[in-house]
């Protein structure tokens, strides 16, 4: 989906490709964000298959895991690994035969650390794409040192101006880094407090809980944001439109990386080899550019990022960046209840 279209979308449009299913190759069922449906990086699965797989869509890793619960059948499902215990605990998903992910081997092992990720029963999850959660701010009316600390979503300067994800995994890094924790890992509940305390101190702030990438980017081209903690997909889209914005992943208290990736649903109602094929075609090093141009996501394949010029991933944000970095990995069940219950507290007012 070409960015211009993106930036145009509205949320009625978002909630249609949620619920749409497109229909091509009927052996393979892929349920994937919308707008993931990328020529590109199909190629190789087209190349060998003759045509695309049948999609369909979701808004969230709240929606795809509620579509898959109530019955819907699909192959592979891309969450994020936040939402991998949920299918576990669910029985909906089955290990990765990783023999056949001819990229396996050159994934970073420190994305598999997690137990809800890899265990002794297998790998339950493939790593797939990433890329940050940062501060994006409107040039022209921001200067570039009010965005060096995250503070400035506490600052009355743009007191209604400001955009916080919806994400409960995005807001609770963005917290727990402004009081000075890296890591969700044996967070104490003194911890959870003074995170929920900040969340409350900038709440006046907030003019908006952002759900979808292209309603920010809409939000912000209006000028009705200066201020938003984005990912990649809004930034890209408003820099394809020749909008000022910046995008800072370094403010002195850190920022946050995010990767999601691929479950193998158990019974799916397609061909096996052929969902092995597709995770081929994914992270195939002839996918990565196309993956860039399109969402704005790195691929987590080391042979595939180097297919694309170190000045396009800067353009991207999705080159290294040397600064504290949040890494959201799968978080116990009971404190992403306990987390996803304060935030809508936190959003109601109280």
């Amino acid at each position: 989906m070409k960015q211009s279209i993106r930036l145009l979308a509205t949320a009625a449009t978002a909630l249609a490709l949620s619920t749409a299913a497109q229909a091509a190759d009927p052996d393979l069922t892929i349920l994937d964000w919308a707008g993931w449906e990328i020529d590109g990086a199909l190629a190789p699965y087209v190349a060998k298959h003759g045509d695309k797989p049948t999609y369909a869509f979701f808004a969230d890793d709240d929606e795809a895991f509620q579509k898959v619960s109530s019955g819907f059948k699909a192959d592979v499902v891309h969450p994020c690994p936040g939402a991998v215990p949920r299918y576990r605990d669910a029985g909906l998903i089955e290990p990765w035969d990783t023999s056949k992910v001819e990229a396996f081997s050159k994934i970073d092992p420190k994305l598999f650390d997690s137990h809800f990720i890899k265990d002794d029963g297998g790998v339950w999850f493939l790593p797939f794409d990433f890329a940050y959660t940062a501060i994006a701010y409107n040039t022209k009316e921001v200067p570039e040192a009010d965005v060096q600390s995250l503070e400035v979503f506490a600052d009355p300067k743009y007191a209604g101006r400001i955009s916080i994800s919806d994400n409960s995994d995005d807001v609770w890094a963005l917290a727990f880094l402004a009081t000075g924790v890296t890591s969700w890992e044996n967070v104490t509940d003194e911890q959870v407090a003074a995170a929920a305390a900040w969340l409350r101190k900038i709440h006046p702030n907030v003019r908006s809980y952002w759900s979808d990438p292209s309603e920010l980017a809409q939000m912000m081209a209006s000028g009705e944001i200066l201020v938003a903690w984005s990912w990649n997909d809004p930034v890209a889209i408003l820099m394809s439109e020749g909008f000022p914005v910046g995008f800072n992943r370094a403010p002195k208290e850190g920022s946050t990386s995010f990767f999601c990736g691929f479950v193998n649903m158990k019974d799916g109602p397609g061909k096996e080899d052929k969902v092995y094929d597709w995770v081929n075609s994914m992270y195939a090093p002839s996918s990565a550019a196309p993956i860039v141009e399109a969402i704005g996501y790195a691929n987590v394949n080391p042979d595939a990022m180097a297919t694309i010029p170190e000045e396009q991933q800067k353009a991207s944000f999705v080159d290294k960046i040397d600064t504290t970095l949040f890494l959201q990995t799968p978080m116990d069940p009971a404190l992403r209840d306990k987390l996803v219950e304060e935030f809508e507290l936190i959003k109601s007012g109280f």
